[in-house]
């Protein structure tokens, strides 16, 4: 399956809503998922593996009380890395109704992602 490929079908998942499903179709078992350093050591930062790839957005997933929307950009492909840019309007169960938007960068490697790489704003 070329990057291409994969960001295609990463994005339709998306777009509907079935993250989990995605990670477990799409990421190598060892995939890494980084957050922005000031975030990395938080609940919901950097991890190893698809096991804790899962966990992470299960605890992310049980922060959330609503999801009014989400939109995903298509995708843009260079080689092996392919990027999109993910905007979520949800309420959280701790801090209300916000709008999140932000940078994915990800790595292709044996037709799986091997690692994601998230880039937003902290506020």
């Amino acid at each position: 399956m070329s990057t291409e490929t994969v960001a295609k079908r990463l994005v339709a998942m998306c777009r509907h809503g079935r993250f989990e499903e995605a990670q477990h179709e799409l990421f190598a078992k060892d995939a890494a998922s980084i957050e922005p350093e000031a975030a990395a050591n938080g609940p919901l930062g950097n991890v190893q593996g698809l096991d804790a790839i899962l966990e992470k957005g299960k605890r992310f997933q049980a922060s959330v009380a609503e999801v009014h929307s989400i939109e995903v950009s298509d995708p843009l492909v260079a080689g092996n890395w392919f990027s999109i840019v993910m905007t979520m309007d949800v309420t959280m169960k701790e801090h209300g109704r916000v709008n999140l938007s932000e940078v994915c960068v990800y790595h292709v490697k044996d037709d799986k992602v091997v690692s994601e790489q998230f880039f937003y704003d902290m506020g």
